[in-house]
């Protein structure tokens, strides 16, 4: 193996590839980022052209909400 991984890396990566069940408020909290995404994907759309930019936009919002998300599963 070219590149060993690493102690820190691999806790990383069994965090990232592991199911987090929510627990708490989570689900709220989840429910919540996506109602505000999509609010400001209505106003995108309002506002801005149909187009490939206006696509990406929606998309990158998307990653977003997952990262948002993502965050809340698996640093908590």
């Amino acid at each position: 193996m070219k590149y060993p991984i690493s102690e820190d890396q691999l806790k990383s990566l069994d965090n990232s590839y592991t199911y987090h069940s929510p627990k708490d408020d989570q689900t709220d909290r989840y429910v919540i980022i996506r109602n505000k995404a999509k609010e400001l994907a209505i106003v995108l759309c309002e506002n801005a052209p149909k187009s490939r930019e206006l696509s990406i936009a929606l998309t990158d919002l998307e990653k977003v909400v997952t990262m948002a998300n993502k965050a809340i599963a698996c640093n908590e």
